[in-house]
């Protein structure tokens, strides 16, 4: 087993133990959003109650509660535009595990000597080397939306 074979290998196991602790990182954090969207719900409710039940209470008080109300939509947008990114984030993750297989995949049939690939070996290469181009196109959309996302927000 070669030193060149044995180094792919550990960085192959590296990156996905950093997908894997990206993906795990994501995904506590889109618990922690699915919690926080709920508490800003229910103190949206509580508002708008207030807001609507109480007409004669003060003015001021009617402007603080439109004001917090407002404060909380804002909150939600803020959250919700999190949110899009980490799901974002996911697909490349997905799509980045897809290409690291397809990857290994191909090595192991370019590695293989050209007078012992039969027909099938071929086909199969080609399919995969289509597959490997495909991914890497889709991960290439993602990152434009990205990109156009954040000129947008700008």
């Amino acid at each position: 087993y070669p030193t060149w074979k044995r180094t792919l290998a550990r960085r192959a196991r590296e990156s996905q133990m950093k997908r894997f602790c990206k993906a795990q990182a994501i995904q506590r954090r889109l618990e922690e959003i699915e919690v926080t969207f709920r508490e800003l719900e229910q103190q949206g409710i509580k508002l708008e109650k207030l807001l609507r039940d109480e007409n004669e209470s003060p003015a001021d008080q009617q402007t603080q509660w439109t004001n917090q109300l407002l404060y909380l939509v804002q909150k939600k947008n803020n959250l919700m535009t999190e949110e899009s990114d980490l799901m974002i984030a996911v697909q490349e993750l997905k799509l980045e595990e897809q290409q690291c297989q397809l990857d290994e995949k191909l090595r192991s049939y370019m590695n293989k000597e050209d007078t012992l690939k039969t027909p099938e070996d071929e086909k199969a290469e080609q399919e995969i080397l289509k597959q490997l181009v495909d991914v890497v196109n889709k991960r290439n959309v993602l990152i434009q939306l990205q990109e156009e996302k954040r000129l947008s927000e700008l």
